[in-house]
């Protein structure tokens, strides 16, 4: 009898698991039926086989290739964009949670509570007043954020800092204060003791801020058209798609094609880093 409900068990919960799967794999299935498609095709039926494969190939090169989007342009902003935020979220991050963790005082756990606030404040709340600042930043002091790499960069860092710190604070505290006091005694600077000693250890919860952060700034609509606005020279993947889609014409086929073109990379990339993400979310001490 217990076999008999272990059994039906581990049936319902392949069940759910196959309709999980499905349920997720129905978009990337949308997205690339309709690659292959002309925009016709798409409108009668969105959810049939494309008749020609081939589609998808004349398509990458409409889309690769059209001036007015600038697609190729926009991949290399969105690149340089990704990049930059990326490293500046996880190292500065990682500095601060590692200082808060070390430094035992009222004022690190305000600090420490102040950037867990920031993870339920909207960003629609802020988005307004931040581009009001970017403008007071550059009339007061001549520096210029808005249209820039640096201004987006900064405020992807603002935002991805909050969760960025949380998860390394969780890691950062099951590091044994001793391993720190050793290479302290052997003549380590705070700096090289951070970079050499900390930041090899904090490679799974590296890769997990890193591939967290990067499907969310690569994927990103809202903050990039509020930055630097839209048919500006600097554009990031989301702000060229829009330039498919028209005031009385949407060109389907060119829309499905870039999406499926800008989610690759992502795919690849938590493909590579899955296991450490698995180990970043659940690892809270070393060995």
């Amino acid at each position: 009898m217990k076999r008999k409900k272990i059994k039906i068990g581990a049936i319902i919960l392949l069940a759910i698991t196959i309709v999980m799967f499905i349920v997720s794999a129905f978009p990337f299935y949308v997205v690339l039926i309709n690659s292959s498609k002309a925009s016709l095709e798409i409108v009668d039926d969105p959810l049939g086989l494309p008749q020609r494969w081939g589609k998808l190939i004349e398509n990458i090169k409409e889309v690769w290739s059209r001036p007015s989007v600038r697609y190729s342009s926009s991949v290399l902003s969105s690149f340089i964009i990704t990049t930059g935020s990326l490293l500046a979220i996880t190292v500065f991050s990682a500095m601060a949670a590692w200082v808060l963790v070390r430094t035992k005082s009222r004022a690190s756990t305000l600090i420490f509570l102040l950037f867990i606030g920031g993870l339920i404040i909207p960003f629609q709340v802020v988005m307004f007043p931040l581009v009001a600042l970017f403008r007071n930043i550059n009339e007061f002091l001549g520096l210029r954020m808005l249209r820039t790499y640096y201004g987006m960069i900064f405020a992807y860092m603002g935002f991805g800092a909050p969760l960025s710190v949380f998860m390394f604070h969780g890691f950062i505290k099951g590091i044994p204060l001793e391993l720190e006091e050793a290479a302290t005694i052997d003549g380590c600077t705070k700096l090289k003791l951070f970079f050499k000693i900390i930041m090899p250890i904090l490679k799974p919860i590296v890769v997990t801020v890193v591939i967290l952060n990067a499907i969310w700034i690569w994927n990103d609509f809202l903050l990039p058209s509020l930055i630097l606005g839209i048919g500006n020279e600097i554009q990031t993947i989301p702000l060229a798609i829009q330039g498919f889609a028209g005031s009385f014409l949407k060109k389907w086929d060119l829309i499905m094609t870039s999406v499926l073109m800008a989610i690759v990379p992502i795919v690849i990339g938590f493909l590579f880093g899955q296991k450490y993400i698995i180990k970043g979310m659940t690892a809270g001490s070393i060995k």
